[in-house]
């Protein structure tokens, strides 16, 4: 509903005598008009929806989330085949190759496309950490101190998983520990590829790399669990593959 607000003085008669009285008129759509004197509000105070505006990339378009503490994520895993630039990402499904990578790649989980929707795709910290960026223009990967300012925002590392993780069993396995997903974060538990070419994880846990490095060998990552309300940060070896998630600028 609509609301125009208007003010002016009114001059109202009282037992002391005259007395002029500034009224507030808030005229509705339905056409009804509030009159309220001034004297008896402490405040004002407008509020505008929290804007959901999300990015499309290489052909699919994200739902993103804003939060209290200014960070705007994607609702959603990354699935994009090439760089912002728009050079390709290999696709390597070959266990050997990829565990001697040290450039990026992608994989789907089980190197099956079923798992593309709603898990999006699996990658290397090496395409994380290429130049061209992974991320749409206006987006990257986040920080391991950005990761940490989402999950201080939320309560605390203890608290923060439970509210990022989707709510029921229809993909996590029971009993889903604590996920109420108030942040919209939607997580889900898309499994890893590790550094030998095989695959885990599934329906249990979520890795998110940060764009951090822990070690030359090593990226601080952040995980979600089906049996715990935490967010877990940990180093984890770049060679294998974890989800993605963007944040804007």
């Amino acid at each position: 509903m609509k609301t125009k607000l208007y003010f002016f003085a009114l001059t109202v008669v009282s037992a002391f005598g005259m007395q002029a009285q500034t009224i507030m008129n808030i005229h509705q759509s339905n056409g009804t008009v509030l009159q309220i004197p001034l004297n008896t509000i402490d405040s004002i105070t407008y509020t505008t929806p929290t804007p959901v505006t999300g990015v499309t990339f290489n052909g699919y378009t994200y739902s993103s989330i804003v939060l209290g503490n200014g960070q705007e994520w994607m609702a959603e895993n990354l699935r994009t085949t090439s760089y912002a630039n728009g050079d390709p990402i290999p696709n390597i499904t070959d266990a050997t190759q990829w565990s001697n990578l040290t450039t990026g790649a992608w994989v789907h989980y089980n190197n099956d496309s079923q798992y593309e929707n709603p898990f999006g795709k699996l990658y290397n910290w090496y395409t994380v950490n290429d130049s061209r960026n992974v991320c749409p223009l206006g987006w990257h990967v986040p920080s391991d101190t950005e990761w940490t300012a989402l999950s201080d925002y939320l309560g605390g590392e203890a608290v923060a998983g439970g509210k990022m993780k989707s709510t029921g069993t229809q993909y996590w396995l029971s009993p889903n520990t604590d996920a109420t997903n108030e942040s919209g974060f939607s997580g889900l538990p898309g499994g890893y590829l590790v550094s030998n070419g095989s695959f885990g994880g599934f329906n249990s846990t979520s890795g998110f790399w940060s764009a951090t490095e822990f070690s030359t060998d090593n990226a601080w990552v952040r995980g979600l669990n089906y049996n715990s309300g935490l967010i877990t940060r940990f180093d984890f070896t770049k060679a294998v593959g974890l989800r993605v998630r963007c944040l804007r600028d």
